[in-house]
């Protein structure tokens, strides 16, 4: 399949990668990962990096801008995206050739050509084995920049190596990606220093958050409490897996209000979650997944069936 991947990458000489919305560091670092990579060993094709911008991951790659226009001919390769619904575009079905590259539950099998490998801890993981085997076959080199942008990745999707997503396969390929030049306390430091207002939030998560008997804890964060604390939705996302340091939680489910919707962010320590996340159109791993409700009744309905996993498991 690698080998098949990188004869349809040397095939076009444009080529759009795009991601997931509400990216995480693993959208970034394979999109943008495998976009230096390609550039690096084939100066002569036209990569871009496509999405709405996270300007709190601007310490890893900005995206670039990309037109209708350029869709005509080109492959176009999506990182990190189990299902249509969640990838992050408007043209991509407008390219040539679709590629999906991904570690999630396959649900939605699109694309021309598919590789997903969920036993992987990250996508970024993934685009690091596709430039061993470009490497081996063709006399790939990997840029300093990949190998950071793929570390952070997987750093991020595996909760700093401490999930169970983080194999002896994981280790072996940071233990490689940390031989590259690149300044990995500054990356630990983007990654994880946050500002006082968020922390000032996390307290308030602390103190007002909901369990039950069987450990399944719930949160809800109004526009009002946002306000309050001056945290936009996206910092809030920086704190989706501070209950999990609380002794005896389950599984918890943390929703947070916007304008037009509440997105509903769900982590476990057992119960499988992801098919609860496919019943309101989101998805993701089986123990860290998202979705969005449109009422605060539809909220109420995640948290009696998280409730009822808990209760199960």
């Amino acid at each position: 399949m690698k080998r098949q991947i990188i004869d349809t990458i040397e095939n076009y000489d444009t080529i759009i990668i795009h991601r997931h919305v509400r990216p995480d560091p693993d959208a970034y670092g394979s999109q943008v990962g495998l976009k230096k990579l390609i550039e690096a060993n084939y100066p002569e094709k036209k990569v871009f990096a496509s999405g709405t911008h996270d300007e709190l991951l601007t310490y890893l790659a900005v995206q670039d801008e990309v037109t209708e226009s350029d869709y005509e001919g080109a492959l176009v390769i999506i990182t990190d995206t189990g299902n249509t619904e969640r990838i992050d575009a408007d043209y991509y079905k407008n390219g040539a050739f679709i590629l999906k590259i991904d570690h999630h539950p396959d649900v939605d099998p699109y694309g021309d050509l598919r590789w997903v490998d969920t036993a992987a801890s990250s996508t970024s993981e993934m685009i690091y084995e596709l430039f061993q085997e470009g490497a081996e076959a063709f006399n790939w080199h990997m840029p300093n920049e990949a190998a950071r942008l793929l570390f952070a990745g997987i750093v991020g999707d595996t909760g700093r190596f401490i999930f169970p997503s983080a194999t002896n396969r994981t280790f072996e390929v940071a233990s490689q990606l940390i031989t590259f030049d690149f300044d990995r306390t500054k990356l630990f430091a983007d990654m994880y220093e946050v500002k006082r207002s968020i922390l000032h939030l996390q307290g308030y998560m602390y103190q007002n958050f909901t369990i039950d008997e069987n450990g399944m804890a719930y949160l809800k964060i109004t526009k009002e409490i946002l306000e309050r604390f001056d945290v936009t939705v996206s910092e809030s996302s920086q704190l989706v897996g501070s209950l999990g340091n609380v002794k005896g939680i389950c599984a918890w489910v943390i929703f947070v209000e916007e304008d037009d919707q509440i997105r509903v962010r769900l982590r476990s320590k057992g119960p499988i979650i992801n098919t609860l996340a496919a019943e309101y159109g989101g998805g993701g791993h089986p123990l860290a997944s998202g979705a969005s409700v449109y009422t605060w009744k539809e909220a109420d309905e995640v948290i009696e069936k998280l409730k009822a996993l808990c209760a199960s498991n």
